[in-house]
């Protein structure tokens, strides 16, 4: 929990700067909110791109096309009009560098890689340790793991010149809190609990909610969200179908899981998608019948599980209490038999159906 705590004080100290009009001088962006990550760099470009000075002041670079001599010049190139240039990289992994492929071995049966050479390596860290006072420089990962090895120097110290911020998904509170603002500022209003539903739904990704928030509030005609308002025009993710297939097979409700799988069809969810979502709330609800049997608390097991939200640990607590040890072992294994035979059988569908016929049998 306490990596939590650390990642949320990356963000809020950077929000605290912004909202004060300061921008810093070198940051790494990453992390899984990626409305949070987009409203800090918009945050960024205005402040320091105001319209108009776009075209003199902004750069921004993909990291699989980056070439490190383009990059020098545009740090070294002085701002016009304004006193700092925004230099934007995405993509560009400065720990584990750029792959190229080698065409230097002949008898070579396939396309090989190798990492960025140690000399490039070294004169990231340079211009990293060095940038010009009147230069902002920030590296997004969107779709790069971010993973800098910290027993290697040159990580380090490319670290030790920047505000590295992870913006990671918000915790309960803060996001109930953020729908029913957003709701407000459309005129409607929503309560505790159906926000809550909302953030299940959606999986709490604000990026999402946004254009969520904006169907149900257009759809509803009252003052007051209901749950029908969201039922009607919400799509549920398949996380949160498969806290209600896995709480009916538990259950033996035949007809519920049947008619979720069907609605999972529906939508042309990969079956390798269902079944991983399946088997990952069975493995949760077996921790968590271990969790009651052994008298460990719900916020022990939302930690050993890596569970973000509170009413998402209840559903499987609830549930959980309502099942055996041995029901919950029987579908984790029989779970992991249906994802092992999933790549190798012609009808996937029919193998998901197979499943929940024999957990529900059980």
């Amino acid at each position: 929990m306490s990596s939590r705590r650390n990642t949320n004080e990356s963000y809020e100290k950077l929000n605290s700067a912004l909202t004060s009009g300061l921008v810093g001088n070198f940051y790494i962006f990453h992390g899984e909110e990626r409305y949070l990550l987009e409203h800090s760099l918009n945050t960024i470009r205005q402040l320091m791109c105001p319209d108009g000075l776009e075209s003199f002041n902004y750069r921004r670079y993909e990291g699989k096309d980056l070439q490190l001599d383009d990059f020098e010049n545009a740090i070294d190139t002085l701002p016009a009009f304004a006193e700092r240039t925004l230099i934007e990289v995405h993509d560009f992994d400065l720990f584990k560098g750029r792959k190229t492929s080698s065409s230097n071995n002949e008898n070579s049966t396939g396309p090989s890689t190798s990492t960025q050479s140690k000399d490039d390596k070294e004169r990231i860290a340079s211009i990293m340790s060095n940038l010009p006072e009147y230069v902002c420089l920030v590296i997004i990962y969107n779709t790069l793991e971010f993973k800098p090895d910290n027993r290697v120097k040159l990580d380090k110290e490319i670290q030790s010149h920047c505000q590295v911020v992870e913006f990671p998904i918000q915790e309960q509170s803060k996001l109930i809190n953020w729908i029913s603002r957003r709701f407000s500022a459309l005129g409607k209003r929503i309560s505790n609990q159906d926000a809550i539903y909302m953030a299940h739904i959606t999986d709490g990704y604000m990026a999402a909610l946004v254009s969520e928030i904006e169907k149900v509030s257009a759809y509803s005609d009252n003052d007051t969200i209901s749950r029908s308002d969201i039922d009607a025009v919400v799509i549920p993710v398949v996380n949160a179908f498969a806290y209600t297939l896995t709480d009916a097979l538990l259950e033996g409700n035949a007809q519920l899981a049947i008619n979720t799988l069907e609605m999972l069809f529906s939508l042309r969810e990969p079956a390798q998608k269902i079944i991983y979502s399946i088997s990952l709330k069975m493995r949760q609800l077996l921790t968590a019948r271990v969790c009651i049997e052994n008298g460990i608390s719900q916020k022990e097991f939302m930690e050993i599980c890596s569970i973000r939200f509170d009413f998402q640990a209840r559903i499987l607590m609830d549930t959980a209490r309502k099942t055996t040890l041995d029901k919950c072992c029987n579908a984790v294994i029989y779970c992991s038999q249906a994802a092992y035979d999933l790549n190798s059988s012609p009808e996937p569908e029919s193998r998901l159906i197979e499943l929940l016929l024999h957990i529900l049998s059980d």
